[in-house]
């Protein structure tokens, strides 16, 4: 019997904790499936002359088998996943896990199907998301007026970073290191390991922790792709998955460390906010996160809300 192919692409370096956490899950589908696994992974489709933004319409389209992505970009096609982007609502990273992990999740995946051409198959960790910018140091949102800001694609973030007094932008994540260097943007949001893995720190020399994002990239197959595999093959991928979850979550909180040491020996103004400084960023952006929380489910809330600590 002929191998099960399989081709996973990203839109990272391969140092990153996602192509990290990729090759622990190659590593596990050989060992449980041997020569009966033919799996192929390309870390960065920009090396195949291809937007990041691109990569979901390239798996669901069938070019490609299995991605990680910031699940932000799904937001418009399944609006539940906005729950995880509403700014200053999540305590910190094992609050996030527990809600993913459980009903939550599981009721999140099963929208991500009804509503879509892909199959969810984890969730990873997309880092927690601050602030950087080649101005000035930012404590207030005061000190983040008329600043161009480069979010992602999506409307919720967008609201939000307006309402903290920015002018937000959508730039590609492939593009972002070039947008800063040229003055494009004088600010962005990003975890710390992203600042690092796209050199941002050349051109922002001052981050502000805000935390104010729990980031989640879903790790998505192609569901006919997924459907035609055999039994055996989703059983093996079940099991190497659950591996590099953990391997992959472990290695997105020590990442975060080892960046702030590298930033803070690269000469890099960190600064981290009092818990009343954060909590003025955080009233800057009610009224838009109030908005979205009325578009949600009551019963969907309400188990986020339990969840979030």
């Amino acid at each position: 019997m002929a191998p099960t192919k399989i081709h996973f692409v990203g839109y990272h370096p391969t140092t990153s904790v996602q192509a990290r956490a990729v090759e622990v899950l190659r590593s596990g589908l050989e060992r449980e499936l041997g020569d009966a696994v033919e799996f192929k992974f390309d870390p960065d489709i920009g090396e195949l002359g291809h937007k990041a933004f691109e990569i979901l319409d390239l798996v669901e389209a069938g070019d490609f088998d299995i991605c990680y992505f910031y699940s932000s970009y799904l937001t418009e096609r399944v609006p539940d996943l906005g729950l995880f982007e509403l700014p200053f609502q999540i305590s910190g990273r094992e609050a996030g896990y527990a809600m993913l992990d459980g009903e939550l999740g599981d009721e999140l995946a099963d929208a991500i199907a009804a509503k879509t051409g892909y199959r969810l198959l984890a969730y990873w960790d997309n880092g927690i998301r601050h602030l950087s910018n080649g101005r000035h140091t930012i404590r207030t949102p005061a000190d983040c007026s008329g600043l161009k800001l480069r979010t992602a694609r999506n409307q919720i973030h967008q609201d939000a970073f307006r309402a903290i007094g920015f002018e937000p932008i959508f730039v590609d994540v492939k593009d972002l290191g070039d947008a800063a260097k040229t003055g494009r943007i004088d600010a962005q949001e990003n975890p710390l390991t992203n600042i690092v893995n796209y050199g941002l720190e050349r051109y922002h020399r001052h981050i502000t922790l805000t935390g104010h994002l729990f980031g989640i990239s879903a790790v998505l197959a192609n569901a006919r792709a997924y459907e035609s595999w055999p039994g055996s093959v989703h059983d093996a991928l079940a099991t190497a998955m659950t591996e590099a979850t953990a391997a992959q979550r472990r290695f997105a909180t020590e990442i975060d460390d080892e960046c702030a040491q590298r930033l803070t020996a690269a000469g890099t103004e960190i600064t981290a906010l009092s818990e009343a400084e954060r909590a003025a960023f955080a009233k800057s952006v009610a009224p838009v996160v109030e908005t979205e929380r009325a578009r949600f489910d009551p019963s969907l809330l309400a188990s986020f809300d339990a969840g979030r600590g």
